[in-house]
């Protein structure tokens, strides 16, 4: 099929198509979008699609599994949904107050600190270590660490272990 084929086409066709896919989806802006798609993936293979072939039911098949694939993702990411609301099993535990704490508190300390700290303390790198991976020297890690466990004391309920923080 050449370009203006092509176009005679779409030009002939979309709009039945689009009521088409509307009826069976029951969704009009749903039904505009897949059908778009389908002629997009269509105009790849235009030299393949003939009109005796019946590119029609080509374009109306394609919308179609695109659609229902789209309902089923949603339902997927519905019933996830769902049962994080309900608190079944896999659902993510709620933070702890510690948890909240630090990370408030980490939020306050500047970026570079921050990685810093974190590296150390929860990652559990030596100061060698994390001057190699973040790129900066032994001296300037020991600095911002010193820096990092000043602003984090004031930041923090002394009433808080470490232990309670993961550091």
């Amino acid at each position: 099929m050449t370009v203006e084929e092509f176009e005679e086409f779409y030009g002939a066709c979309v709009k039945q198509l689009v009521g088409q896919i509307y009826l069976m989806t029951g969704d009009l802006h749903e039904a505009q979008d897949v059908v778009q798609e389908a002629f997009v993936r269509a105009w790849g293979r235009r030299s393949r699609l003939h009109r005796d072939a019946g590119p029609e039911a080509w374009i109306r098949t394609v919308a179609w599994r695109l659609a229902v694939s789209r309902w089923r993702r949603r339902g997927r990411a519905a019933e996830a949904w769902r049962r994080q609301a309900d608190g079944r099993p896999g659902a993510a535990p709620a933070p702890d107050p510690g948890t909240v704490a630090l990370v408030a508190a980490l939020r306050q300390l500047p970026a570079r600190q921050r990685r810093v700290a974190v590296l150390h303390y929860v990652c559990d790198l030596t100061v060698a270590q994390v001057a190699a991976e973040t790129g900066i020297s032994v001296g300037t890690v020991k600095a911002h660490l010193f820096r990092a466990r000043a602003a984090l004391a004031s930041h923090l309920d002394d009433s808080i272990t470490p232990e309670e923080h993961g550091v």
